[in-house]
């Protein structure tokens, strides 16, 4: 059978297997369409219609591309085709995502399409930033829908993490090379197998949350979507004040062992099933594990001090909204922002860290952080010691040249990234607290910021529709570890 011939001549050749996988990708995103339907005809809610609608013009859309565009992938993928087709693909995925919000009857999504890719960007990211107020009467369909597309988001990045990033070489991602990696030009590793065990863990610890969310305290609904959003680390809730709904403390801890599977490597289930108990000594999980303990005991430790809770709330409090933070989910129990100018230092830096390489998590992860301290460690023992030799080993590893290059050279284009964001914010009149904020939630991906606006007891509705756009832009940047979105603006990247 002859191939169809690519759609236009505007495109060169090399995108054809981008478009044809984008294709691919929106039929899914169409077939996904389906459930917020069903829930809406059960509620008796119209927008039932505007989900119909929009999946059958993604359907159309995607089929069309995919049908244009065949050709062979078993060869996979050229370094600049994975590139390519990662920013394109979570930019069209969030655009097709945006059409059920804004053709429905929601007031907040009907006038206004800026919004409506707001949300879609933000469930997809995982980020878990919000326009929407009065979530609490919103219809089931729309609640639905944010919380599917955190959960596909979710999978989608530890795809990401596994199959494509360590090939590339993005801010030393190289270091998590798998076994069956190809490590010649071409970028498709062969982790089908890991793929589909990560995919059945990934649902069996979304099942499992959403039995212990229901048997505790919430609905058959409220369990469905905060389980969606929990373990995909994302953080859309049905209410307005989040988990502070629902004042139960088993809830509460049930919520912050959820979102600590999720901020965990998902290789590390397979080998733990595959009886590797050295996957319990993991160096990113005990780091995240240690850091987590030190700034909750203390956090904890101040609450009670302060006289404000008691120990057992101020432990329960500071480990929620610490890991919430720290595993960039974004729930909150509470207002963290009144817990004073210390607190509010404390939790901005946590809004930096993120979980470990191949979770759900954002941020800049913890083992960007390990390498930095071991380099910093090297150079301290450097400087007292001249002729000394400093191996830098990670996970008892020497540290590769260019992983190291890597991780500094990422470390200065995220703070050069969130600079310019924040100084953009401020020029749409907003203070330094909020532009600093919203810079560093969008990139790390945790969802609300600091201060009243868009804090833990606020949302996004009330920023300019420009600063929207703008957040957008960096939700994205943050979620494909900078490089693959930036290095489409290199003139060089688009010549044979």
């Amino acid at each position: 059978m002859r191939e169809a011939r690519f759609p236009g001549a505007w495109a060169p050749p090399y995108t054809r297997p981008v478009f044809h996988l984008t294709g691919r990708m929106l039929l899914a995103l169409a077939a996904a369409m389906l459930l917020p339907v069903v829930f809406d005809v059960f509620a008796g809610d119209p927008n039932w219609k505007a989900f119909l609608l929009a999946s059958g013009i993604t359907f159309a859309c995607g089929g069309g591309l995919t049908h244009m565009t065949r050709c062979r992938l078993s060869e996979g993928l050229t370094l600049r085709q994975a590139f390519l087709l990662t920013p394109l693909s979570w930019t069209t995925i969030a655009l097709f995502g945006a059409i059920p919000l804004y053709i429905s009857d929601y007031a907040q999504f009907r006038d206004s399409f800026t919004n409506a890719f707001f949300e879609s960007m933000s469930g997809l990211t995982t980020t878990g930033a919000t326009v929407i107020v009065g979530l609490d009467a919103a219809p089931q369909g729309i609640l639905l829908w944010r919380a599917l597309l955190q959960w596909l988001g979710g999978i989608g990045i530890i795809g990401v993490a596994i199959a494509i990033l360590p090939t590339l070489g993005v801010g030393g991602m190289q270091l998590f090379r798998t076994e069956s990696s190809d490590r010649s030009e071409k970028v498709m590793p062969r982790v089908r197998e890991i793929a589909a065990g990560i995919v059945l863990i990934y649902v069996a610890l979304t099942v499992a949350c959403g039995l212990a969310y229901w048997l505790v305290a919430m609905t058959a609904f409220e369990a469905l979507a905060h389980a969606l959003t929990t373990v995909s680390t994302a953080g859309f809730s049905t209410s307005d004040i989040s988990m502070a709904r629902w004042d139960n403390a088993s809830l509460h801890w049930i919520a912050t062992l959820f979102m600590l599977s999720g901020a965990v490597p998902f290789v590390l289930y397979l080998r733990l099933f595959r009886g590797q108990r050295d996957a319990l000594r993991d160096s990113q999980v005990l780091f995240l594990f240690g850091l987590l303990a030190v700034v909750i005991i203390a956090v904890a430790a101040w609450l009670t001090l302060a006289g404000t809770h008691s120990a057992a709330d101020a432990l329960r409090l500071a480990s929620f909204n610490v890991v919430s933070l720290v595993t960039t989910t974004g729930y909150a129990t509470a207002d963290y922002t009144l817990w004073g100018n210390l607190m509010i230092g404390v939790f901005f830096g946590l809004m930096f860290v993120g979980g470990c390489t191949g979770s759900t998590a954002g941020g800049m992860k913890i083992f960007r952080f390990q390498v930095m301290i071991r380099m910093l460690q090297s150079q301290f023992l450097r400087l007292l010691y001249p002729r000394g030799v400093f191996p830098r080993v990670y996970a008892g590893r020497i540290l590769p040249d260019d992983v190291i290059g890597s991780v500094v050279v990422f470390f200065s284009l995220y703070f050069i990234c969130y600079s310019g964001l924040t100084v953009a914010m401020m020029a749409f009149d907003l203070d330094f607290l909020t532009s600093a904020s919203a810079a560093v939630a969008a990139l790390s991906n945790v969802g609300p910021g600091l201060g009243p606006i868009i804090g833990p007891a606020g949302n996004f509705a009330a920023l300019p529709d420009a600063s929207k756009w703008l957040l957008c832009f960096g939700m994205l940047l943050g979620r494909l570890e900078l490089f693959t979105v930036l290095i489409l603006f290199f003139p060089q990247f688009w010549r044979d």
